[in-house]
């Protein structure tokens, strides 16, 4: 069976919905019989490359909120990383144009190592003192994850490299319905929206395996929204 995720590295409930799905895999008794794949999706394509503002100023500015509330948001989003096991840095992250990360994602895929460049990403953007704007964090991260360097780096001075693959991922995305991420897709039948709890993960791998239809996600699952627009909780 395979699962096909579709997300961005701004995307705070695709990282902990990363962490929950790999949850509710490790519960299911066919899990290595699972092929999982990730898919593009910016969610802000929009936004200049090379240009990046401060998180918190950013969420203060498009929910109308002051600072010190924007950080309150923040902190309620780092608290459910925190239920996951996950490290959230809620100061001194950066939000701006992901499609060079994208492309990057595409080369590590094609030489096997997608999942662990996807993880670094992570890690590096909500955890860690690194901008996954800068090319020069990305190119290192690329390494990290067993890339050559120099390959890394002709991808990223090339715009047009591995751009077709991540364009292709978007279009199949709203040929899909995907309007928010994360976005999981199970064996091209089945949609599950947001990031769910591990056990609806469990049960709709399940449901899938078995061929019978799966049951609805858990309504009001989070979610970020083209444009950059996360289900933040209001304070």
């Amino acid at each position: 069976m395979r699962v096909e995720i579709w997300s961005d590295i701004a995307c705070p409930w695709c990282y902990i919905g990363k962490a929950r799905f790999t949850k509710g895999l490790a519960a299911f008794a066919h899990r290595d019989e699972v092929e999982v794949v990730f898919r593009s999706f910016e969610l802000d394509p929009g936004s200049p490359k090379g240009v990046t503002a401060p998180v918190v100023e950013m969420l203060a500015k498009k929910y109308g909120r002051t600072l010190d509330e924007a950080r309150g948001m923040e902190e309620h989003v780092a608290a459910s990383a925190r239920a996951e096991g996950l490290t959230y840095r809620t100061e001194g992250r950066d939000h701006g144009n992901t499609f060079d990360i994208h492309r990057l994602l595409h080369l590590a895929d094609a030489r096997g190592r997608q999942e662990e460049l996807l993880d670094l990403a992570y890690r590096a953007n909500f955890a860690e003192e690194r901008s996954v704007f800068d090319p020069g964090v990305l190119v290192a991260l690329a390494v990290e994850a067993g890339l050559d360097e120099e390959e890394a780096r002709a991808v990223l001075a090339d715009d047009s490299a591995y751009a077709d693959e991540v364009r292709a991922d978007e279009r199949e995305a709203a040929e899909l319905g995907a309007n928010a991420v994360p976005f999981f897709v199970l064996d091209r039948r089945y949609g599950i929206s947001g990031g769910q709890p591990a056990e609806v993960f469990t049960r709709a791998l399940e449901q899938a395996w078995a061929g019978r239809e799966v049951e609805e996600p858990v309504p009001g699952a989070d979610a970020c929204e083209p444009d950059g627009a996360c289900a933040v909780p209001q304070v």
